[in-house]
C-alpha cells in the first residue's frame, strides 16, 4: 500500500505543523501551504496529491472559494473541510460544493485520519472506474 498524498492548507502556522507532523507520524505523504492560491499551486505542480484538507477561515481566498476552484480544476482530488468557526450554512455549502467531508477544529486526529483514508479510496476508486471506461472504449473500438 502506497503513502496517501495530503495537502494540508491552514493559515495558523502552529496548527498547521502540529497536524502535519501527527499525520506524518500515522504514514501520511503530507505537503502544507498556508493559503487557498498557494494550494491551488502545489496542486498543479503535484499531480499525485489525492486528498486536500483545507481550512474554511483564511485571508484572501477563503476555504470555500479555494474548494470550488480544486474542484473544477482538479475534480477527482477530494476535499475535507476544517473549521473553528463552523456554521451548519458552511457546511451545507461546502458538501454541495464537492467536499468529501467536513470536521470542526480542534478535530480528533484518528477520525481526521480515517476520513483522508477513505477519501484517498474513493479517489482511487473514481481513477479507477475511469481508467475501466477508457478500456472499454478503446477494446470496443477495436472489435
Amino acid at each position: 500500500m502506497h503513502k496517501i498524498k495530503v495537502l494540508l492548507v491552514d493559515d495558523e502556522k502552529a496548527f498547521l505543523d502540529t497536524i502535519s507532523k501527527r499525520l506524518k507520524k500515522r504514514g501520511m505523504d503530507v505537503t502544507a501551504v498556508y493559503s487557498g492560491n498557494d494550494a491551488l499551486s502545489e496542486l498543479e505542480k503535484n499531480k499525485s496529491i489525492e486528498v486536500v484538507i483545507l481550512d474554511v477561515k483564511m485571508p484572501q481566498m477563503d476555504g470555500i472559494q479555494t474548494l470550488i476552484k480544486i474542484k473544477k480544476t482538479f475534480p477527482l482530488v477530494e476535499v475535507i473541510m476544517l473549521t473553528g468557526h463552523a456554521t451548519v450554512e458552511t457546511a451545507i455549502d461546502g458538501m454541495k460544493l464537492g467536499a468529501f467531508d467536513y470536521l470542526m477544529k480542534p478535530c480528533d486526529i484518528e477520525l481526521l485520519l480515517t476520513k483522508a483514508m477513505n477519501a484517498a479510496d474513493r479517489k482511487r476508486l473514481h481513477e479507477e472506474k475511469i481508467m475501466e471506461a477508457r478500456i472499454k472504449e478503446i477494446t470496443d473500438r477495436r472489435v
